[in-house]
């Protein structure tokens, strides 16, 4: 039972790092690869302030987003200038830096080693440690993300969204400040994967670097893309379907080497189908591949 509360845990967690990025690249059409820099960001926040400060779980988060969001305007300011794959290429470059100083300054990261013993949130004196509690604290932190989301993509602001995303000039010729908007749906994202970085390290205890590498943000983009760009139900979608399925492989006897290998080859078999076949995803409105 354990087990499948973990599965649901790492769910949750993955609906609002999916959904978050489908603001930026599905809604926006911002294809960006830093997204576990973000996630990586909140994540490390929230231990070192933990363990150095000891501040509470709402104010770590809180400093978390905020670093989250300043560093997703540093980089969206001048790398907005830029479009399409070279836009990409800049947000690889900010994945490669923030990936660098957690590997490598160990007098603050621990570097390779790692931050273990990362002490669990408390909550009216009640420490959130079993799974039952950790699915309840994730799961409403999810629900509140998808209930923003939804929100935001609904109102005036996601709607200019969608113009930028379809036509940018014509958006333009609108009226629209369209950098404006770029940046602020980049350091919404940013600030919302940071969340879900905070989960994450209270939930495993333990954070190193190997957890927000670019293979991770291809991970992410792959359950936005896979479920649907421009639908936050796909997202729902997507991080079900590719936290679940691989798990399968688990009950096949592979050895655990083997099946980590299995697991990159699924994802990256699921993508080229999809961008070929249905680049929309199952649920999307949006196909990044134009005829």
């Amino acid at each position: 039972m354990n087990y499948l509360f973990h599965i649901l845990i790492l769910i949750f967690i993955y609906i609002i790092i999916s959904v978050s990025l489908n603001l930026i690249s599905g809604y926006a059409g911002l294809i960006s690869v830093a997204h576990a820099a973000f996630y990586g960001i909140g994540a490390y926040v929230v231990a070192l302030l933990a363990l150095n400060i000891g501040s509470g779980f709402i104010v770590n988060m809180i400093c978390g987003m905020l670093l989250a969001g300043i560093l997703g305007a540093i980089i969206a300011i001048p790398s907005l200038r830029i479009h399409d794959d070279y836009f990409v290429i800049a947000t690889f470059g900010f994945q490669i830096i923030v990936f660098s100083i957690l590997n490598n300054w160990v007098t603050l990261t621990k570097g390779p080693l790692g931050i273990p013993g990362i002490p669990q949130p408390i909550i009216l004196g009640i420490s959130i440690s079993s799974h039952v509690q950790f699915l309840i604290f994730t799961g409403f932190f999810a629900l509140l993300t998808f209930l923003f989301a939804r929100r935001l993509v609904n109102s005036p602001f996601g709607r200019v969204l969608k113009a930028i995303r379809e036509d940018e000039i014509f958006a333009e010729a609108l009226g629209k400040n369209v950098t404006k908007y770029k940046i602020l749906v980049f350091v919404i994202g940013a600030s919302m994967a940071a969340v879900a970085g905070s989960l994450y390290a209270w939930y495993i205890t333990f954070i190193d670097p190997t957890s927000f590498t670019v293979q991770e943000s291809i991970f992410m983009l792959s359950i936005v893309i896979i479920g649907g760009t421009g639908n936050l139900w796909g997202s729902v979608l997507g991080a079900a379907l590719l936290i679940t399925i691989p798990e399968a492989l688990r009950f096949l006897g592979m050895p655990s080497a083997i099946a980590a290998n299995t697991r990159q080859i699924l994802y990256g078999t699921l993508l080229v189908i999809f961008m070929l076949y249905r680049p929309q995803g199952l649920l999307g409105e949006f196909a990044f591949r134009r005829k």
